[in-house]
């Protein structure tokens, strides 16, 4: 053992929330330890700050590592800390801390606990101060974890994060006015797109981004998708941690409270169904088909049904049963007609469209808000740094990031109001949407393949074709400004001659937003 009266000393700090609050502050613990050094004649070289970092694993800390490193190297030859609890709760790296120490001859020195690591008696009572910290952490994790369920049906909030779209007010989960309307919008996205990754890059490409100021990825979109809480059903106790990360506890063990929903249960399931299907395929998606019912024709024998490139049919390969391309398109068009003009359908459309206009104005509300709180940020940084309180770099630093989010919603915000404004405008009449409707259904075979492929992955099911029958299944109506705006077909049919005789067509003429009712109608050819 090297001399003590020459010792180089390091001082290690940890100091928990708890502690600070009781007045123990990380100040308080370095010069109790200074002024005991100061008693030994050690000299401190060297002190190790870990304030708020948990004493269950330190051995990873970046500080922790560059004490290992000062031990080895010699540059310290003990260690001073308040208590053993503060330099770690595991046993098996007190101890290794412990070996560590002897084998480079340097001393472990706990003030609270009188333990010095040079003599026989101080390493044994160690190790049992060790093993009594190992225990008193896990009593405080099973009292914890058995208070958890009881504090969850209490309705008391828990540990962890609230789920996004969502903000804790008098003890309740209550949709967040600037979180919820983005939640609902990646739903909306979803559903119409199909693909998490598009999802993730058209809300980062709006600007939009998570609680924590990242941008959103293909993971985070699922784990949104995912969350119950936006139907309204929130889900507590239902993970607990093992060795590999979170793991989900027995379904009996679950906690359910209902809170406000930030969507239809209709449209969170749809979405959970797609992620569902997708995950069941076990293969990545294919190229786009080529056919215009290619995905969606079904024999009655349960097979799909395609079109080979020696063929002008829809052929089963199982049993031979086919189908003109030409016929099952008229017979998609008569009874597509009867859905549209069906004035139930129409009704529901008139109230899907007003829904999507107070969600927009919801939107957009909430990106107002968050321009008015951005810009009394970039005018607080800026007084900073006119009264010589920051940098020019950290002027630089802290306004630049607000600066550009400001560019975005100032880009973003005329673009959502137009959108509105256009949706408030295109509010027709049920006569109107009726007529459009006829227009477009005239207008149907000038329209491109993709165009109509479009339509019909809009709102069909499934097509299932008998030796004399074909059932045709319609989910939704589509999104005529959704559909019209991205495909530009108004364009392409405004061009076009008008048809001399009825056509195929299929169009809903104002629902800005996919209609969730279902239609059960059949179609005998």
């Amino acid at each position: 053992m090297k001399d003590q009266a020459s010792k180089r000393i390091g001082i290690w700090i940890r100091v928990s929330t708890a502690d600070q609050a009781a007045g123990e502050s990380p100040e308080h613990h370095e010069r109790r330890a200074r002024m005991y050094a100061e008693s030994r004649d050690w000299s401190i070289v060297e002190v190790y700050h870990l304030e708020g970092v948990s004493g269950k694993s330190v051995r990873e800390h970046p500080e922790t590592e560059r004490m290992l490193k000062d031990i080895a190297s010699g540059h310290i030859t003990g260690l001073i800390f308040s208590k053993l609890a503060r330099l770690a709760r595991n046993t098996k790296e007190l101890l290794e801390f412990a070996d560590q120490f002897r084998e480079h001859g340097a001393d472990l020195v706990s003030l609270q606990e009188a333990i010095d690591t040079s003599t026989p008696a101080g390493r044994l009572f160690y190790t049992m101060i060790a093993a009594m910290a190992q225990w008193e952490r896990e009593e405080i994790a099973e009292r914890v974890a058995a208070s958890i369920p009881i504090r969850a049906k209490l309705g008391r909030p828990l540990s962890g994060s609230v789920p996004y779209g969502y903000r804790r007010e008098n003890r309740k989960l209550v949709p967040d006015p600037d979180e919820a309307p983005i939640r609902r919008l990646a739903y909306e996205l979803f559903h119409e797109h199909r693909r998490k990754k598009t999802v993730a890059r058209l809300l980062n490409a709006r600007g939009y981004r998570t609680r924590s100021g990242r941008g959103f990825s293909d993971t985070t979109v699922e784990r949104i998708l995912r969350d119950p809480t936006a139907k309204g059903r929130y889900r507590a106790n239902y993970t607990r941690r093992d060795g590999r990360g979170p793991a989900l506890k027995p379904q009996e063990e679950w906690v359910w409270s209902d809170v406000e929903p930030i969507v239809s249960e209709e449209l969170w399931g749809e979405c959970n169904a797609i992620l569902d299907e997708r995950k069941n395929r076990a293969r990545p998606l294919g190229k786009k088909p080529r056919h215009l019912f290619a995905g969606f024709a079904f024999c009655t024998c349960g097979e799909k049904m395609y079109v080979p490139s020696n063929s002008p049919k829809y052929i089963c390969h199982a049993c031979r049963n086919k189908i003109p391309v030409e016929d099952l398109e008229a017979v998609y068009h008569e009874q597509l007609k009867r859905f549209l003009f069906s004035p139930e359908e129409v009704a529901a459309c008139l109230e899907q469209g007003d829904q999507m206009i107070r969600e927009k104005v919801e939107l957009l509300e909430a990106l107002n808000r968050e321009r008015a709180a951005l810009g009394e940020e970039m005018e607080k940084v800026y007084r900073l740094y006119l009264a010589d309180k920051i940098s020019a770099d950290g002027f630089g630093l802290k306004f630049r990031p607000k600066e550009e989010r400001q560019k975005q919603l100032d880009e973003q915000l005329p673009a959502l109001q137009g959108e509105i404004d256009f949706l408030k405008v295109q509010r027709l009449s049920s006569t109107e949407i009726v007529a459009q409707a006829q227009d477009l259904h005239g207008r149907w075979p000038e329209l491109a393949g993709e165009d109509k492929r479009t339509i019909v992955e809009a709102i069909t099911e499934r097509i299932t074709v008998g030796s004399d029958e074909i059932r045709i299944d319609l989910c939704y109506l589509p999104a005529s400004s959704d559909i019209m705006t991205k495909r530009q077909l108004s364009a392409r049919a405004r061009s076009a001659p008008r048809p001399t005789r009825s056509s195929r067509g299929a169009r809903c003429s104002l629902c800005p937003a996919p209609c969730t009712r279902r239609s059960p109608s059949a179609a005998t050819a």
